[in-house]
């Protein structure tokens, strides 16, 4: 890519330091990434040689979700936590695609995604879209913002793809999830994925060791346990908790399921 001009680049942002935004956004193909993330993409791969498979399941199983929800559900607002650099196919593009007057919060903490999304994230004109500068530590504020723009007595698809592993103790991730679910009434949604090691994948453990050596934000993969617990007191919809590739993906010619990643996806419904 062409390197941005020290005037264009936000004063947070480190461009000697890979980070998980840019490095996805290069695992995806995107050219909004640096040298060093580039670097550590590469020799992430190099271990891990499945991971831009990850990257592109677990984008794909994004939009089915989104698809579902709105087409099927008619869920007309998403609050997309985590939501890493603008491609394309954003939550809010599909939304508001199957259902024109969505409304879409997104929340990120990553400066660089900050003015992307203020540049790139425009609504429909019978919707609304707006970004939300916060962590995913930090439910209390990503609820105050989030009801600007969102009726929170109304069903929210609550969208949690690839965060809740930055959160490294796992009974804070618990607590960040049930506050936001606690916040939305019944008939709102959690939306999950997540990296495992139960579904394969030589080499995870050591990328995964690589990259915290590396790279920021550090990871944890959890088991198919741990992310069931996230969900508890939600009613899971069908398949349950699966690779995110698997989750009501189309079959193959043949009537095939796709291939795994190493990538819980899971949906749940508050009763």
């Amino acid at each position: 890519m062409t390197e941005p001009s020290p005037r264009d680049v936000p004063a947070r942002v480190r461009s000697d330091v890979a980070h998980n935004a840019r490095v996805w956004n290069y695992w995806l193909g995107g050219k909004d990434n640096y040298p060093v993330d580039r670097a550590v993409g590469d020799q992430v791969t190099d271990m891990y040689p499945s991971i831009g498979e990850v990257a592109r399941a677990d984008r794909a199983f994004l939009g089915r979700v989104v698809r579902h929800l709105a087409g099927d559900k008619g869920v007309d607002q998403f609050l997309d936590i985590g939501t890493g650099l603008p491609t394309v196919n954003n939550t809010h593009e599909i939304a508001q695609h199957t259902l024109p007057p969505a409304r879409v919060v997104y929340v990120d903490n990553d400066p660089i995604v900050l003015a992307h999304a203020r540049a790139l994230l425009t609504s429909s004109p019978e919707g609304a879209t707006e970004y939300i500068d916060a962590d995913a530590r930090q439910p209390e504020r990503i609820l105050r913002g989030a009801a600007a723009t969102l009726d929170l007595q109304r069903p929210v698809a609550v969208m949690m793809l690839g965060i809740l592993n930055f959160v490294l103790d796992t009974d804070e991730a618990r607590s960040i999830v049930k506050s936001l679910m606690d916040a939305v009434p019944s008939g709102s949604y959690l939306v999950l994925t997540h990296p495992t090691t139960e579904l394969g994948g030589e080499g995870n453990d050591a990328a995964m060791r690589f990259w915290n050596e590396n790279a920021t934000p550090p990871i944890t993969a959890r088991g198919r346990s741990d992310v069931a617990s996230f969900l508890s007191g939600l009613d899971l919809l069908e398949p349950g908790i699966v690779s995110c590739a698997r989750w009501r993906a189309e079959t193959g010619t043949g009537g095939e399921p796709g291939p795994e990643v190493a990538q819980f996806g899971a949906v749940a419904r508050k009763p």
